[in-house]
């Protein structure tokens, strides 16, 4: 028998160089004395024995065929077996052909005949098969078909150099046991950049186009606008996606409602869908800008503006100072005040025929106000005057001016509470209008009054001084 050749009844296996003399995973294979380790061959007829000696031949055996006149027709015979088996066994068989297959990855239907022939040699081909298995690997919609020694789904991932990362999916899970003729599909994670009716978010899909994405996230896709195509297949890289689902927006514009089934980005995109121009300063309820909110109602504000220039008089400040010359409680107006005037413009609007506040956009100054300069008494009055003090002098003030001290009689000559004259009240020492004095000062003067004319400057009320 050669190296290259181990033959049988059964079907002829090639053992290729690598599995020959020398091969690092034969070294643990002593070397084969034919006196040592002969092949032992099972008599099923009777015909062979151990011995090599053939019964009813004259020929002889020899390790590289029979020799002699003619070869006997042989019983049948099952494949030898070693006397003692490799070490290591079916555990070493299996670690052999993983390293073999991650180093070279050769073609499966060369390494089966080769891989069965290692089984064989360390304990039988019924071990080797049951651990090689057939799977389907799809890798992010690619699949193939490969043979494997893996036990379950995360062997055989590291065994294929198939990372997986946290937005993955793996079916059937990671760590799941594999038989043969099972399935693996893996689906890589793709981060979308997604702006959903103006909500930005970032989001993962295992989808390969935009329409698959859109399924996988449940989105309304029926009527929605879609920044790119639906078509378009998206990388590991991922993608910015802008979406805005349809929605239903009411316009409410010159007393009529309008309904629009849109997908627009603005209100103001919403107002143009349903047929309404804003023209001048029309507006709407909610800025033109904003996004229009499904169910939402939308109020289209007719604006006429117009401007008014008013003119308003500017009010005086007043300034006191004190006087000593006058009876405390007396002012007098030493210089009348005036007022300015302005011009200011003002703003005006309706809003759908309703007028509102007037705002005031700017103010011109024409005219500036003057001041006004008051004297104020600080002399303490006093307390009586001879030969007047004993007099009613409130029942003369009732008569006179109802016992009001500001009252100004018709024609706007006598005032105060004894209706003085202003020459009068001059010439009794008295500033300014009597009507202005305090009461008390007027009943000093009129008390002198009295002295120097009596009761003659009052002859209609006169008498009342003595009831």
């Amino acid at each position: 028998m050669s190296n290259s050749q181990y033959e049988t009844y059964g079907p002829t296996y090639e053992i290729p160089e690598p599995y020959g003399p020398g091969h690092p995973d034969m070294d643990a294979v002593p070397d084969m004395d034919p006196d040592t380790y002969r092949p032992a061959y099972e008599d099923v007829g009777g015909g062979v024995s151990g011995s090599g000696d053939r019964s009813g031949g004259g020929g002889e055996y020899a390790p590289d065929g029979w020799r002699g006149p003619e070869a006997p027709t042989l019983p049948r015979q099952v494949p030898p077996t070693l006397e003692m088996p490799l070490p290591g066994g079916r555990a070493e068989a299996r670690r052999a052909a993983r390293r073999r297959r991650s180093a070279e990855r050769p073609d499966m239907r060369r390494l089966l005949p080769q891989a069965l022939v290692v089984a064989f040699l360390a304990g039988g081909t019924t071990a080797f098969v049951a651990d090689d298995k057939a799977i389907e690997l799809n890798v992010d919609g690619k699949p193939r078909t490969l043979h494997t020694f893996a036990d379950d789904v995360t062997e055989l991932l590291a065994d294929e150099g198939v990372e997986i990362g946290a937005h993955d999916i793996v079916a059937p899970g990671p760590g799941a046991a594999l038989t043969s003729g099972d399935e693996v599909a893996v689906r890589y994670g793709r981060p979308l950049r997604l702006t959903l009716d103006g909500q930005r978010s970032r989001v993962w899909t295992t989808a390969h186009t935009v329409d698959g994405a859109l399924r996988e996230l449940g989105v309304r896709a029926e009527g929605a606008y879609v920044s790119v195509p639906r078509s378009r297949r998206i990388g590991r890289e991922g993608i910015a996606l802008d979406v805005r689902t349809e929605r239903t927006v009411t316009v409410m514009a010159d007393g009529r409602a309008r309904t629009v089934r849109t997908n627009a980005a603005t209100v103001r995109e919403v107002v143009a869908d349903a047929g309404i121009t804003l023209r001048g300063e029309d507006t709407t309820s909610v800025p033109p800008g904003s996004f229009p909110r499904d169910g939402q109602t939308v109020t289209v504000m007719r604006i006429t503006a117009t401007q008014e220039v008013r003119e308003e008089p500017i009010p005086f400040e007043v300034r006191r100072t004190e006087d000593p010359g006058l009876f405390r409680g007396t002012e007098v107006v030493e210089r009348a005040g005036r007022p300015g005037l302005r011009r200011v413009t003002y703003a005006l609007r309706t809003v759908n025929g309703v007028k509102q506040r007037p705002r005031r956009l700017g103010v011109e100054v024409v005219d500036q106000p003057r001041e006004q300069v008051v004297k104020v008494g600080t002399r303490p009055l006093p307390t009586s005057v001879q030969g007047a003090d004993g007099l009613n002098w409130q029942g003369l003030a009732h008569c006179e001016s109802g016992g009001r001290p500001g009252a100004v009689d018709s024609s706007g000559t006598y005032g105060g509470l004894y209706q003085f004259d202003t020459q009068t009240w001059r010439s009794l020492g008295g500033s300014g209008r009597p009507q202005d004095a305090p009461a008390a000062e007027q009943t000093f003067r009129a008390k002198k009054l009295y002295v120097r004319r009596g009761a003659s400057p009052w002859p209609h009320c006169g008498g009342r001084l003595q009831g």
